[in-house]
């Protein structure tokens, strides 16, 4: 059976994007990119509540290939990102190849017909031979925030990925739940227009000074040319691989003790901060974080810990235990009564075992990905492709995050997967397949080469609620080597760790 495409890329967001240009780049033009939404963007395209921008400098938020000469500022705002990667789509023809509006739930491998049937919400049967996976990192907003009484709400939610700008809200109660990325920049992004604002922390949050600035006219001359932005980056990523070094490659006893002297530092370093920035003693002592400072994502704002000096905002860390009709009831028995509530309870994760549903994924023989994550630990040779599941690549995959900017990830990561394409379409091969050899010595490594990030979560910060450790108590979401190493082994994995099946011809009437 021909299937109706060579490749399919689920997924028109950065990722889908690279894997888009890289297969143009090597030849191969017979793709086609599913989107369930209606224009490229992924998360930047989703997201759009106030006060949204990158937490990474400019240069190193970018494609390789699409150097952007003219961001706005170092940290450019979300609405700048998504119009960048739109124009990246469209200037490297991605566009004519995409279809929007087409949400993908389930794919099935035909092994008969060595092809993938991917189902649509739609009712609708895709086909092609290989799949390039780019969903993402966030791949779904959490609905349920796992506080009971939601639905009993009598006032506006707001939620950071659907966020209604008509609602004003300006003389309004409004409680923000959580103190993650997205509420550092959503609160002070709010503070001024309402009438009174009560921030309601689980955790708090490590939020470090952000050097953001407008690039003007003669500074945009200068970071505008590639050449520049190049050697930035590069700088950048010398000083990750450096700290990643250190980090994984450090004997035990080295990195324990390195550990336990920049946790002590940061902390002292963070009470002085506090102190020279929120003015109420009682403010400066709740945000003080109990955890290390790679316990949970640090953040970048130069106005949110600022907030809190404001006569219309409060702090809360008394835990939630119920919302009510009026407002947010918590663990001391008061309730907040509330005119709005923001919701900034983050994503569903690709670290997650819970996020791979049994069924919506099945490979060879039956091979269910939900299953097989859930029984046996999330895993991916080289973070991309996963035995059982031929002709198919992850590109942000079980232990995946180097430490840089995503662009350099998901490039390595698309290169990896097109590599094979290629490979597989040079040799006529209709099937390749990793062998459960390779991706079980690889995992085994990475296992081993993650003792200090195990020790560091596991140990030093035991029992913190961070989405660097998932519900199995393992880290998939960093991967323990460093970035180089993650892009050499993109460009250079032995191709015998492949196995090559060739295609076989299929009688009409038995494809399926």
């Amino acid at each position: 059976m021909t299937p109706q495409f060579n490749v399919a890329i689920i997924g028109a967001g950065p990722g889908g994007i690279a894997a888009g240009v890289r297969l143009k780049q090597s030849g191969n033009d017979d793709f086609v990119i599913l989107e369930r939404a209606s224009e490229p963007g992924g998360s930047w395209r989703d997201n759009d509540y106030p006060g949204i921008g990158v937490d990474v400098p400019c240069f190193t938020y970018q494609y390789s290939f699409a150097k952007n000469p003219s961001w706005s500022r170092m940290f450019p705002k979300g609405n700048e990102v998504k119009d960048y990667h739109v124009r990246v789509a469209r200037d490297h023809g991605l566009i004519p190849h995409t279809r929007f509006g087409v949400e993908v739930v389930k794919e099935v491998w035909d092994d008969t017909a060595q092809l993938w049937r991917m189902h649509t919400a739609a009712g609708e049967v895709i086909t092609a031979r290989f799949v390039i996976s780019a969903i993402g990192a966030f791949i779904n907003p959490k609905i349920d925030p796992g506080i009971p009484g939601l639905d009993s709400f009598r006032g506006k939610v707001l939620r950071p990925t659907a966020w209604d700008h008509s609602y004003d809200l300006a003389g309004k109660r409004v409680g923000v739940v959580g103190t993650g990325a997205s509420s550092v920049q959503i609160t002070p992004a709010i503070a001024p227009h309402v009438s009174s604002l009560t921030v309601f922390q689980r955790t708090p949050v490590w939020c470090l000074p952000k050097p953001d600035f407008p690039i003007g006219s003669a500074l945009g001359v200068v970071l505008g040319s590639r050449a520049a932005q190049t050697v930035l980056h590069a700088a950048a990523l010398g000083l990750v691989e450096i700290l990643t070094r250190l980090l994984v490659y450090a004997p035990p006893w080295l990195a324990t003790r390195t550990m336990v002297l920049m946790d002590g530092g940061a902390r002292m370093a963070y009470r002085g901060y506090l102190r020279a920035v929120v003015h109420d003693p009682d403010a400066r002592s709740v945000l003080l974080p109990r955890y290390g400072v790679l316990g949970k994502r640090p953040t970048l704002s130069n106005a949110f810990l600022q907030a809190f000096n404001r006569d219309n905002v409060r702090l809360v860390d008394t835990a939630v235990t119920e919302i009510t009709a009026d407002g947010v009831r918590t663990a001391d028995g008061h309730t907040e009564e509330l005119d709005a509530l923001v919701l900034a309870v983050g994503y569903e994760l690709f670290s997650d075992p819970e996020t791979y549903r049994r069924g919506t994924v099945v490979g060879v023989d039956g091979f269910d990905l939900g299953e097989f994550y859930a029984e046996h630990r999330l895993q991916a040779y080289e973070s991309v492709a996963v035995h059982g599941l031929p002709n198919r690549w992850i590109l942000v995959g079980p232990y995946s995050w180097t430490g840089t900017g995503w662009h350099f990830m998901i490039e390595s990561s698309a290169h990896h997967a097109v590599r094979a394409i290629s490979e597989a379409n040079r040799r006529g091969v209709g099937v390749v397949e990793i062998s459960a050899r390779a991706q079980r010595e690889y995992h085994d490594k990475i296992r081993r080469q993650g003792r200090n990030i195990q020790y560091y979560f596991n140990v030093r910060n035991r029992g913190l609620r961070t989405y660097y450790v998932n519900s199995q108590g393992d880290m998939p979401y960093i991967r323990p080597t460093t970035a180089i190493q993650s892009r050499r082994a993109a460009t250079s994995y032995p191709f015998d760790d492949y196995a090559w099946h060739q295609a076989v011809e299929v009688p009409l009437g038995e494809a399926g």
